[in-house]
């Protein structure tokens, strides 16, 4: 597993080791000992995919402390573009996107920190999305901003979104309660 460091602090793109043979390839995503010697989170309790259509916006979501946490998002079909959101004061990069085209071929995930929003376009459907997180999902701790409002140039003139996504508040108006080192 090798780690690439996005211009998010803690946000880093991860190339996966494939081994591939006559039956096809096997893929090693996450390994508690590696990521413990990075520093990373390594106690996802949840993990959940998505099957998205091309053309499909979805995002920008996160969840409120204390059910706030890190994520390793992955592609296993399709491709998309994900990208990730700094949301923590003090950081060096608030309010900047990071973005990763992840497919299978490159077999590729990125790790998310808590504080760091995430979303991601669909560009070849259908995309099946898997993520691991390491808090469990409170649906009342489950906020977002608007995709729109974050100064980040997505693909496509019409992207599919769901009405929850629509509804959440831009980013100038979001109070965060996210603080970078905390």
């Amino acid at each position: 597993m090798k780690l690439i460091e996005s211009l998010i602090p803690d946000c880093f793109e991860m190339r996966f080791t494939p081994r591939p043979d006559e039956r096809g390839s096997f893929v090693k995503t996450m390994q508690s000992s590696v990521f413990a010697g990075l520093g990373l989170e390594f106690s996802f309790p949840e993990s959940f995919y998505s099957v998205s259509h091309k053309n499909v916006l979805r995002g920008m979501h996160f969840q409120l402390a204390p059910a706030d946490g890190a994520k390793l998002v992955y592609c296993l079909t399709g491709a998309i573009l994900d990208v990730a959101f700094d949301l923590r004061r003090g950081s060096p990069t608030f309010g900047q996107a990071a973005s990763f085209t992840l497919r299978p071929e490159l077999a590729n995930g990125v790790y998310i920190p808590s504080g760091v929003a995430h979303g991601f376009y669909v560009l070849e459907g259908p995309a099946t999305v898997v993520y691991q997180v390491s808090a469990e999902y409170n649906p009342l701790l489950d906020a977002g901003v608007r995709w729109d409002s974050l100064g980040f140039t997505w693909p496509g003139d019409d992207p599919i979104i769901s009405s929850r996504d629509r509804n959440f508040p831009e980013f100038a108006h979001f109070p965060t309660p996210f603080r970078f080192g905390a």
